[in-house]
C-alpha cells in the first residue's frame, strides 16, 4: 500500500520503467503530481506491470498510488469486455476434488482452461486436493485493467473460502500468491492457514526425488510474471529448481527485476508498444542463447507461444519442464 512517508521523490520507480523514458526529474514530478491529487502523464502510459513497486528503494509502493489514481480517473482504457470477463470468473462453479488427507490443496484459481494440456499430470501433483472455480478466484487480475477496488472488496471472501478447506494451500497462480503473501496485508487481513508458492512445493518435491532426476542440460529464458513484483523472494526457489533439473537460466537483459511483461495485459490498449516489447523480449532470449522460453503464468504461456516458435524457441510450461527432468515426458525436439 502507498506510504507517502517513505517516498523521498528519488524518481527511481519511473526512471527505471521499461515502457516510458523518464529522467529522475520527470519521474519525481509525476509522483509529486499524484501525491497532490493532480493528473499525471504516467496514468495514461502505465501498462500495469507493477515493476515500479519493486524498483522503489524505500518500499513506498508507488504502483499502489498510480493504480488507485488510474481507477479514480478511469485512465486505463481497457476494453469493457475485459472487466466483464473478470466479473464472470468470480461466478464460475467451484470445485474441490479431494486428495490424500495428509497432502495440501493445490489452488488453480480459474486457470484450468488456460493451462497447457497435461500441466498437472504426473507424480508432482499426485494426491493433492484440487480446488478451482469462482470461490477461489483471487481477483488480482483487475490491477491489469487499472482497478484496485475489486481486489480489496473480494479479498476476505477469497481467504475465507480457502480457510474453510482446512488444509495447507499451494498456489499455482502468481496472482493468488501475491494476494495472500502481499496484498491482504494492505487490507488488514491475515491468512489463517499455511501456504506456499508452487515453486517452493516443486523445489521440495525435487529435493525429495533427486534419484529420479536426469539433468536436462538445456538453456532457457524465463518469463517472469508481472505479479512476481509483489513477491520477488520466491525467485530463489525457481533458481534451485533449475539447478536441480540441470537447466541454465540464461542471464539475459530482460529478466528478474528487469523483466518485460508478456504484453497480454496491454496488447489491446497499446498495440504498437506491445508489438515492440514482445519483439524485444523474444530477441533478447535468442541473443543470450536460450533454447526455450519457460513460463508460469497461463497468459504468458498463451501470448508467447507463437512468437517464440517463430524464432525457433520452444515454449515450455514450468511444470512440464520438471516432468521432463523426472522422465515422464520428453524434451521437445528442436
Amino acid at each position: 500500500m502507498w506510504d507517502a512517508s517513505k517516498c523521498d521523490l528519488c524518481g527511481d520507480c519511473l526512471a527505471r520503467c521499461l515502457y516510458v523514458e523518464y529522467d529522475r526529474e520527470k519521474a519525481a514530478a509525476n509522483i509529486q503530481a499524484l501525491m497532490d491529487g493532480r493528473d499525471a502523464e504516467i496514468l495514461h502510459r502505465c501498462v500495469t506491470c507493477c515493476a515500479c513497486r519493486e524498483y522503489c528503494p524505500t518500499g513506498a509502493d508507488p504502483f499502489d498510488l498510480i493504480l488507485r489514481a488510474m481507477e479514480e480517473r478511469k485512465a486505463f482504457p481497457a476494453p469493457p469486455e475485459t472487466g466483464q470477463m473478470f466479473a464472470l470468473a468470480g461466478t464460475l462453479p467451484a470445485s474441490v476434488i479431494p486428495g490424500d488427507a495428509d497432502k495440501p490443496a493445490l489452488s488453480i484459481c480459474v486457470m484450468e482452461g488456460s493451462l497447457p494440456p497435461g500441466a498437472l499430470d504426473g507424480e508432482l501433483f499426485k494426491g493433492l486436493t484440487l480446488v478451482k472455480g469462482g470461490d477461489y478466484f483471487c481477483y488480482v487480475g483487475y490491477v491489469h485493467i487499472g482497478q484496485e477496488s475489486p481486489v480489496e472488496r473480494q479479498a476476505r471472501r477469497f481467504i475465507d473460502n480457502l480457510a474453510a478447506l482446512g488444509k495447507d494451500i499451494v498456489f499455482l497462480h502468481d496472482d493468488c500468491y501475491a494476494m495472500v503473501d502481499a496484498k491482504i496485508r494492505d487490507y488488514g487481513i491475515t491468512a489463517p492457514f499455511r501456504y506456499m508458492h508452487l515453486y517452493e512445493y516443486m523445489r521440495n518435491f525435487l529435493r525429495d526425488h533427486r534419484d529420479r532426476i536426469t539433468p536436462l542440460g538445456k538453456k532457457v529464458a524465463y518469463q517472469r510474471p508481472c505479479a512476481s513484483r509483489y513477491t520477488p523472494a520466491k525467485d530463489a526457489f525457481l533458481d534451485e529448481i533449475f539447478e536441480l533439473i540441470g537447466v541454465e537460466r540464461v542471464a539475459r537483459r530482460y529478466d528478474r527485476e528487469e523483466a518485460l511483461c508478456c504484453t497480454g495485459a496491454f496488447a489491446r490498449v497499446y498495440p504498437d508498444l506491445a508489438r515492440e516489447i514482445a519483439t524485444r523480449n523474444i530477441d533478447d532470449a535468442v541473443a543470450f542463447g536460450a533454447e526455450a522460453i519457460v513460463t508460469l503464468c497461463p497468459m504468458c504461456d498463451r501470448v508467447l507461444r507463437k512468437p517464440a516458435a517463430a524464432r525457433g524457441l520452444t515454449k515450455i510450461y514450468v511444470t512440464d519442464l520438471c516432468r521432463m527432468a523426472l522422465g515422464e515426458i520428453p524434451f521437445p525436439a528442436a
